[in-house]
């Protein structure tokens, strides 16, 4: 099989380029990313790209399976309009790439609660895409809607104290279907869901991605 991902240099792109290095099933790994990232693998090939000149990179977006795993923050991205090109408008110009060029199968990692009708910006967004993607009928496509995701050593201030709340919560049993999940259970989770499901489309979230990243952990 051969692997498309952009976002590898984020927390759960990192974890997921590392399990599909490791998957004797993969056959090669193509990622686009803005900066070398450093690793070497007889399995990798790096595009380093101008998002913003799609016409540069189109016609490498080839393969069996695209991951998306890109995001960013309103702080880290500085303006909403900066914030959505990469939550919204890279995402959906690599999965018209991908379409257009044949590619199967489109994961992409979303975000819980969005809507392309909410009266808010990030979950708004988000929702634009998901109804964007889905349009392109892609034969399969799997959206992931993860709840509060553990970072390895996250500075987003705002999601650890989220994430320390909620797993208070959690222990005391309570908002089970919100309990945050680790960057590297996603990973593993979406890996498995890649050839386990079936063609069609595909919404995962809550119990499910620990379902499917459990599976992967039995084998």
């Amino acid at each position: 099989m051969k692997v498309l991902l952009i976002g590898a240099t984020g927390a759960t792109g990192e974890d997921l380029l590392e399990l599909l290095l490791q998957d004797n099933a993969i056959e090669s790994v193509d990622i686009f990313v803005r900066r070398d990232v450093n690793i070497q693998h007889e399995k990798l090939n790096t595009h380093i790209i101008n998002f913003d000149q799609p016409e540069t990179w189109w016609h490498l977006v080839k393969g069996d399976v695209l991951y998306s795993c890109l995001g960013t923050t309103l702080k880290a991205a500085g303006s909403k309009e900066a914030q959505k090109k990469v939550d919204y408008l890279y995402q959906l110009q690599f999965a018209k790439a991908a379409r257009e060029n044949n590619v199967h199968t489109f994961v992409l990692v979303s975000s819980a609660y969005v809507s392309s009708k909410s009266p808010f910006f990030y979950p708004r967004i988000k929702g634009q895409l998901e109804d964007d993607v889905k349009a392109l009928n892609f034969p399969k496509i799997i959206i992931y809607n993860p709840p509060g995701l553990i970072r390895k050593n996250s500075d987003r201030k705002s999601e650890v104290i989220g994430i320390k709340i909620f797993q208070f919560f959690n222990l005391i049993g309570l908002f089970k279907s919100a309990k945050p999940i680790e960057t590297h259970i996603l990973a593993k989770s979406m890996l498995n869901a890649t050839t386990k499901l079936s063609d069609g489309e595909h919404a995962v979230k809550g119990e499910e991605i620990w379902e499917m990243a459990s599976e992967i952990e039995e084998r």
